[in-house]
C-alpha cells in the first residue's frame, strides 16, 4: 500500500518541483530530516533551442545516499557505484535518451538520505546533441 501512495506523491511533486523550476538544476526538497529516507526529486532545465538534451548525470555528495529510483519514462539510466550488496554506494547516475522540450524541465525522482544535519551540494551536467555540456554547479547568482 505504501508503494502506490509514495509513488503517487512523487508524480504530483514532480509536477509541482518542474513547474517552480527555472534557469538552475534543482534539487528537492530543500530541507529534510537526517537519517531519514526522503523522496527527492532532480529537475533540470532544457534551455536550448537548438539542441535537445541526451544526458543529465548526478554526482551525490558525500553523506547522501540513495537507496532506489523511480522510473524515468523516455530515460535511461546507468548507476555508478562503489562496493557491493548492502554496502554498496552510488557514485553517479547518467540517464540518457529521454526527450525534453526547450524552456521545459527533465525530472528524476530517487529514495535517499542524509548522514547528518548539514548543506549538501550535487553535481549535475546536462549533455546536448550538438555536444556541448551545461555543469550545472556554479552559484545560484550565476547563469549555471
Amino acid at each position: 500500500m505504501k508503494r502506490p501512495v509514495v509513488f503517487a506523491l512523487v508524480v504530483v511533486g514532480s509536477l509541482v518541483v518542474t513547474a517552480a523550476a527555472s534557469a538552475h538544476a534543482h534539487v528537492s526538497p530543500s530541507i529534510v530530516p537526517a537519517s531519514e529516507s526522503q523522496v527527492f526529486t532532480l529537475a533540470v532545465p532544457t534551455e536550448k533551442e537548438d539542441a535537445s538534451p541526451t544526458g543529465v548525470e548526478l554526482t551525490p555528495p558525500d553523506g547522501f545516499s540513495i537507496d532506489s529510483f523511480i522510473p524515468s519514462p523516455g530515460w535511461k539510466r546507468d548507476v555508478q557505484k562503489t562496493g557491493s550488496g548492502e554496502s554498496a554506494v552510488i557514485t553517479k547516475i547518467t540517464w540518457t535518451g529521454g526527450d525534453v522540450p526547450t524552456g521545459e524541465d527533465a525530472a528524476f525522482s530517487f529514495l535517499g538520505s542524509t548522514d547528518s544535519s548539514k548543506t549538501y551540494t550535487f553535481g549535475v551536467r546536462q549533455t546536448y546533441s550538438d555536444g556541448s555540456v551545461v555543469d550545472w554547479t556554479g552559484p545560484e547568482s550565476s547563469d549555471t
